[in-house]
């Protein structure tokens, strides 16, 4: 098993780097055949990846234990569903999944719509198999995962008991899979570089591939928050960690990217900018595997010291050094010829939105690498805590959720500040009453009521601007208005996914407020009898309970947890002893509501039987996880496949090299009139169709010219 699963790598590493040369000789040649040969070793090499997965989960549902990842990431008593996850729980598991997710990605992206972006599919292709490639080369060399034993254990060490949580099943596939998908804009982008056909047409490929991977890395962080919630008993969900950071920061990227392509392919504006974002995106993906797993940042996320860590540094090096520089080569071919017209607009707020994410990314990327640069030159390592990260991103997310707000209110080109106001009136005058309601209730912190005013007027302007929506198309259009909803959602799934997506982000933000500015902690030791109080919480400890299993050792504490004088439940916090692992781990009691959630860790005990514990009461947490549903369902209905009409797109520019320049400039000119004639709506800018009052996709008022007012 193991040498086949070996072979199997080795030679889809051929594959790969023989694809690569052939997609690079053949499309640059014109040479027909030499491509369609190398689409035929990509779909092998993909299946020789398929075949070593297989080999690794057989190995690990058999427990081979010979083989040496399987003796140290399972054993015996294993559930069925946790020795699933053990292909990615280890450093080289995890490394196969990664490149066998990217040779699926790599099939789809050969097979789906040939005859779309031809010139540039080659291309994208190669680049593809050049990181695939890498990968290959890694796990044939430094990190197999069919290394054998000189013997076969009885037993295997396990996994970790930390990464026994229904969490390890969802929150490691879904950040792979995100790292993984921004490959593929990557790819695109580098191919409209080196093909130098820099119009929109990529444009066209990667904008789903940036959904699919922007929408399954936010779902895995915000699943990795709830796991480290529920499963490393400190209370927290994020604490600016270098692998949380690692996993935010190209999500922030690939958000600006995101905002950036939609000006461009409306206003033919931000191309060598969407360009510039992709590439930062993919290169921070690969920076965030490198931390993962070279040991410079210390984590409890990590995978611990390896050798792949110089060999990810140069791959990053040459990645992030040649194509900016590919970029620097083209820009002045890039560059579009358009400009905003007016600050108070789409294109101003959009702009302005995108500096801001990248300036939070650029913060975490700084206090991220500062303890790693302090020590290589001084040979002090110097950490840089949380207040750091909260002081100086705290101030620009809520500038970013702000504009968010105002984004949604301003249209196209310019609007006028009178309709502005007239549109923030409503929102603006309840977001004031519940400030105000927040004061009269005891909140006395500047920056709670700060935050708590721009989160609520940004929840109602969204709101306001799609009830507004609403209305317009029902005048166009009878019907009740869950109708109307619906034909404005299916319609235009683009724009109301991310009003829902918005939404999201203003709910999660008041979970963190809450849960950041108003907790509170306390810690007591306890005998059986005695009864801790916090925020009115009266919690009696029971005793303990001391149980046995065959590969651990589990001690349960019980109390009995009365609010005022109504009875709430019993919670059991419990610390393990796994035979195999020296640390013990603590599995928390949480009782959970809408307004707050009760938090007991058992920190520890005598012989006397008295328990220490640890107690927070965390406000609004669980509104951390609403939004997080909110998200994905956003996310999904963006993704979606729109059947509506499709906006046109805006001009090309002349791309060398692919032509006639002149017959190009002819068209782009053609092109230019036709949009000058037809009507176009001001707020989503979808195309009207003759006679239409209201736009068909998101219900706005056309003016005589085929603008919205």
């Amino acid at each position: 098993m193991s040498v086949i699963g070996y072979a199997a790598l080795f030679l889809a590493l051929a594959s790969s780097l023989y694809a690569a040369g052939a997609y690079i000789i053949g499309a640059g040649g014109k040479h027909p055949s030499l491509v369609s040969s190398a689409r035929s070793v990509l779909l092998l090499s993909g299946g020789l990846i398929t075949l070593a997965v297989l080999l690794l989960l057989a190995a690990l549902l058999s427990h081979n234990f010979r083989i040496e990842y399987v003796a140290a990431y399972s054993s015996q008593s294993t559930p069925l569903s946790y020795l699933v996850t053990a292909l990615w729980a280890g450093n080289d598991g995890s490394l196969l999944f990664w490149v066998w997710l990217l040779s699926i990605f790599a099939v789809i992206v050969v097979l789906q719509r040939r005859d779309d972006n031809r010139e540039l599919v080659p291309y994208a292709s190669a680049v593809i198999m050049i990181v695939q490639a890498f990968f290959l080369l890694l796990l044939v060399s430094v990190a197999s995962p069919f290394s054998q034993l000189p013997f076969a254990p009885a037993d295997g060490r396990g996994l970790n008991p930390m990464l026994e949580n229904p969490g390890m099943i969802l929150h490691p596939p879904a950040l792979l899979a995100g790292y993984v998908g921004f490959t593929v804009p990557f790819a695109f982008a580098i191919a409209a570089l080196w093909s130098r056909r820099l119009g929109n047409d990529w444009l066209a490929a990667v904008r789903r591939w940036t959904l699919f991977a922007w929408l399954l890395l936010g779902v895995g962080n915000i699943i990795g928050a709830w796991w480290a919630y529920v499963e490393l008993g400190w209370g927290g969900y994020w604490a600016w960690d270098p692998v949380e950071n690692a996993g935010l920061m190209p999500w922030l990227l690939a958000t600006a990217f995101l905002h950036s392509i939609m000006i461009q392919r409306r206003k033919g504006m931000l191309r060598v900018w969407s360009m510039a974002l992709i590439i930062l995106t993919f290169n921070l993906a690969i920076f965030g595997t490198f931390i993962t797993r070279s040991g410079v940042l210390s984590s409890v996320h990590t995978y611990g010291e390896s050798a792949i860590g110089p060999f990810f540094l140069i791959f990053l090096i040459i990645a992030l050094i040649g194509s900016l520089g590919l970029l620097f080569y083209r820009r002045e071919e890039i560059r579009g010829g358009e400009e905003i017209e007016d600050l108070v607009s789409s294109e101003s707020s959009f702009l302005l939105n995108n500096i801001l994410l990248v300036g939070a990314a650029f913060v975490i990327f700084v206090g991220t690498v500062f303890p790693g640069i302090t020590e290589a030159l001084r040979g002090v390592r110097i950490e840089v805590g949380k207040s750091f990260f909260n002081q100086v991103n705290g101030p620009i997310f809520l500038a970013i959720i702000l504009l968010v707000g105002l984004c949604t209110l301003i249209g196209w080109r310019k609007t006028l500040l009178r309709k502005l106001g007239r549109d923030l009136l409503w929102p603006l005058a309840i977001a004031v009453v519940l400030a105000a309601v927040l004061l009269l209730l005891g909140v006395r912190q500047w920056q709670a009521l700060a935050a708590s005013f721009i989160c609520s007027l940004v929840f109602w302007v969204i709101l306001y601007r799609w009830l507004q929506d609403a209305r317009n198309a029902r005048q166009s259009e009878k019907g009740n208005y869950f109708r109307t909803f619906w034909r404005l959602l299916s319609g235009n799934r683009t724009r109301y996914g991310g009003y829902l997506v918005h939404l999201s982000i203003v709910i999660m933000a008041v979970g963190v407020i809450g849960s950041s500015i108003y907790d509170v902690e306390k810690e007591a030791s306890l005998r059986q009898g005695e009864t801790l109080t916090i925020k009115g919480y009266n919690l009696t400890f029971q005793g303990l309970q001391l149980q046995e299993t065959p590969d651990k050792q589990v001690v349960t504490a019980s109390l009995l947890v009365y609010r005022g004088d109504s009875y709430i439940g019993t919670m059991k916090p419990q610390k393990y002893f796994h035979r195999s692992f020296e640390q013990p781990v603590s599995e928390v009691a949480i009782f959970a509501s809408a307004l707050e959630d009760l938090y007991v860790i058992l920190a520890g005990w005598d012989d006397a039987g008295t328990a220490a514990f640890t107690v927070l009461v965390n406000p609004l947490v669980a509104w951390l996880w609403v939004g997080g549903g909110v998200f994905l369902l956003g996310g999904v209905v963006a993704f979606w496949p729109d059947r509506g009409r499709r906006p046109a797109p805006a001009p090309r520019a002349p791309s060398a090299g692919t032509g006639d320049a002149l017959e190009e400039e002819l068209e782009r000119q053609i092109t230019q009139r036709r949009r000058s004639r037809a009507r176009f709506c001001s707020q989503c800018g979808a195309r009207a169709r003759p006679g239409d009052r209201f736009c068909g996709s998101c219900g706005s008022p056309l003016g005589k010219g085929g603008e919205g007012d």
